[in-house]
């Protein structure tokens, strides 16, 4: 958004007619206080939607229909049983919300038609972009022993998260914290949504992934970020365009990163039998994360007091660590087995996925994502993404021998299940819908699946056949690209969108004419990150609950190119 239109966007923000009672209006009498009932909910209330500067914006945000007394009522009722029931009933607490919630009307990004006939940039373009992204993770690194990433809490909400949405978060997640946060935060959304602020909070941006707009931007590390970081320097050192200097200390930050994961983010859980397995949690305990003395005093405020591991994080850190060469004996599990007390069997949905905002999918044969910590907690509940199921499934086919996978029937039949929900994922077209991936962008699985397919075929004929006897992987990988190709790249990109694109063109094995594309967006773009590197922050992953929350950087930007750039040219070099 360029200044004079955010000058006029906060002018029509703060001049705008009111028209009914404000969000503050209907809580400030229940949770400004802070004296009664749930201390957790007046503090998230204050710290995260009552502070100055919200306030300032939403001042003039009213609703209409809260003119009504009893509907007025009715929302104040609500928050005031949150507040002060010992076992609130978060069905009746929800319902006034949830109906609010569906007058506020959001779509995801729809890109304009874009079409590029002319050819692949200059090879020399290519490596120069390569060589950029290589140099900045390496800087961020020396600068600061490790290569952050950054969360940002998008107010408006997920277009995913309507009111039926917010039931069923409401009744599937754990901690109480957790609904309070979630519940207010969909509140407020409503206010936002229909108000001229949401000008302010969700500018429009350039293709699909969101851009991450400075400042409030939360830095942190986590061993999910080191998984791909690993795997781009790794790329970065395989293509020989590193300078000598540059591939030793790629390795020394690749160990380091290997460490990490498999170190500090190291937690041990009960397995479905009761046997003990190092597992890997995302957000490792203090002083680890390195969140900032801000943020690390408010989080427990915005509902993350107690983080859990997850099977993602766990598989992304178990092949990255494989890649890099580490010997630790941890990765000698063969997580399969744990694996198994995790996937969705028939008739065991609703034990397994108890926030089932995306059901309209087949859950049968993946596997969930939250993993019980050795207290038995999973704050979130837990909830099924089909991204994640990937990751899952490529670790497996990397450590496919050393697991005996193929030796032992219950753990072939677990990647069997994987693969089936994949395919009826696919066949349905429902991978292709965002309300489909809870964390994910539909074009991030369709890259993330390309990972897996190169897995794939990396393993020999009668390893492939006795995995994938129907074929699914041709299956999936025909769709995939057809989307790709026919989809993602003939619409307006970001660099981050382009980076998806070619790595699922690159590890999926598509004509080079179909890299043009998304290599001019990325080299036309270098240098928009300004001081903070060859590209912007942009979504690489997200939460939908409590509210919008975006991962990413231009750390993360910068590693995906790189990985995107190293297939195309590897590719255009045997054309």
């Amino acid at each position: 958004m360029a200044f004079h239109d955010m000058a006029a966007a906060a002018c029509r923000t703060l001049t705008a007619r009111k028209d009914g009672p404000s969000l503050y209006d209907v809580c400030d009498p229940v949770l400004a206080g802070g004296s009664a009932g749930d201390q957790h909910l007046g503090k998230f209330y204050r710290t995260a939607l009552g502070n100055p500067a919200l306030r300032a914006l939403l001042r003039r945000s009213g609703l209409a229909e809260l003119n009504d007394p009893s509907r007025f009522n009715a929302l104040r009722q609500a928050l005031t049983r949150a507040r002060d029931e010992e076992r609130p009933d978060w069905a009746a607490i929800g319902q006034p919300v949830a109906a609010l919630l569906d007058t506020a009307k959001l779509h995801h990004p729809r890109p304009p038609s874009l079409r590029v006939d002319a050819a692949a940039p200059k090879l020399s373009d290519i490596e120069h972009v390569i060589r950029a992204c290589g140099a900045h993770l390496l800087r961020a690194f020396g600068r600061n022993g490790f290569i952050p990433a950054y969360a940002a809490f998008n107010l408006i909400g997920d277009p995913d998260i309507g009111g039926r949405e917010l039931m069923t978060a409401l009744s599937g997640l754990d901690a109480r914290g957790y609904k309070n946060s979630t519940l207010l935060f969909n509140l407020a959304r409503v206010f936002i949504a229909r108000s001229p602020a949401r000008e302010l909070i969700n500018p429009p941006w350039r293709g699909i992934a969101e851009p991450m707009w400075q400042p409030m931007q939360i830095r942190h590390r986590s061993a999910y970020y080191d998984a791909f970081y690993i795997e781009s320097l790794l790329g970065f050192i395989e293509s020989g365009l590193a300078s000598p200097e540059e591939s030793a200390a790629a390795r020394r930050a690749i160990s380091a990163m290997a460490g990490f994961c498999l170190g500090p983010s190291r937690e041990t859980v009960p397995g479905p039998d009761g046997q003990a397995f190092d597992v890997v949690t995302a957000i490792a305990p203090h002083p680890h994360p390195r969140f900032s003395r801000f943020f690390a005093g408010i989080k427990q405020t915005l509902g993350f007091g107690l983080y859990v591991p997850d099977c993602d994080t766990t598989a992304c850190a178990f092949s990255a660590a494989t890649q890099a060469g580490s010997t630790d004996p941890m990765l000698d599990q063969p997580l399969v087995d744990f694996y198994r007390g995790y996937q969705v069997r028939p008739g065991a949905n609703a034990p397994k996925v108890t926030v089932a905002i995306n059901d309209h999918i087949d859950y049968e044969g993946a596997i969930v994502t939250w993993i019980d910590n050795i207290n038995g907690d999973r704050p979130y509940g837990n909830d099924l993404d089909p991204t994640l199921n990937l990751d899952v499934l490529e670790v497996s086919l990397r450590k496919l021998a050393r697991w005996k996978i193929l030796e032992t029937p219950a753990r072939l039949e677990l990647l069997r299940g994987i693969i089936r929900f994949q395919k009826n994922l696919v066949a349905s077209g429902a991978f292709a819908e965002p309300r489909s991936h809870i964390y994910y962008l539909p074009e991030l699985y369709c890259a993330y699946f390309g990972r897996c397919y190169a897995a794939f075929a990396a393993l020999p004929a009668e390893a492939r056949a006795a995995i994938d006897p129907d074929g699914a992987f041709a299956f999936i990988r025909t769709r995939v690209l057809a989307y790709v190709r026919d989809e993602l790249i003939t619409h307006e990109m970001n660099p981050f969108d382009a980076a998806l694109a070619l790595i699922a063109l690159g590890h999926l094995g598509a004509e080079t004419a179909t890299f043009a594309p998304a290599l001019h967006c990325i080299v036309s773009q270098l240098g928009e990150g300004g001081r903070h590197g060859p590209f912007k922050a942009y979504e690489w992953n997200k939460m939908k609950t409590p509210t919008r929350i975006l991962v990413g950087g231009p750390e993360a930007t910068s590693a995906f190119v790189l990985m995107g750039l190293t297939l195309a040219r590897a590719a255009l070099k045997r054309a």
